[in-house]
């Protein structure tokens, strides 16, 4: 079995979504891997992957919008270390993902026509976020 590991730094600008997709299939070319499996796995627990809409840019603003009506920032959270925004930021990632699995075909991400890899940053601050990205065939 063949495996190729790659560390990628993220910087985020708070809250948001950022598109990875692009760095994803970067390196999933450099690896030379024809038929596989790419996993994700972001080493945080403030931050998602999700796998989304990449065409209409409307669905990211309802979804974001959807999780501050759901996980407010002003419930009343014993853990605020590091300010209002730290609780339901672990809430959201929670309800959503750290790790995806793709599969890999004829060298490349089989994602469907709509979707992108997006990191989820749920905190208001700045952060260099940690995405290890795992190859297998």
């Amino acid at each position: 079995m063949t495996h190729f590991q790659k560390l990628l730094k993220i910087s985020t600008t708070g809250k948001s979504f950022y598109n990875i997709t692009s760095k994803i299939a970067a390196i999933v070319d450099e690896s030379g891997v024809k038929t596989g499996l790419c996993t994700l796995f972001l080493r945080h627990t403030s931050a998602s992957l999700v796998i989304q809409e990449n065409a209409d840019p409307d669905v990211l603003v309802d979804l974001a919008n959807f999780m501050a009506k759901l996980v407010p920032e002003s419930g009343k959270y014993i853990h605020d270390a590091e300010g209002p925004d730290d609780m339901p930021a672990h809430i959201r990632t929670a309800l959503t993902h750290t790790s995806e699995h793709i599969p890999i075909n004829n060298g490349h991400l089989v994602l469907g026509t709509w979707q992108g890899i997006y990191i989820w940053e749920h905190r208001q601050r700045n952060h260099t976020r940690e995405l290890v990205v795992h190859i297998s065939a």
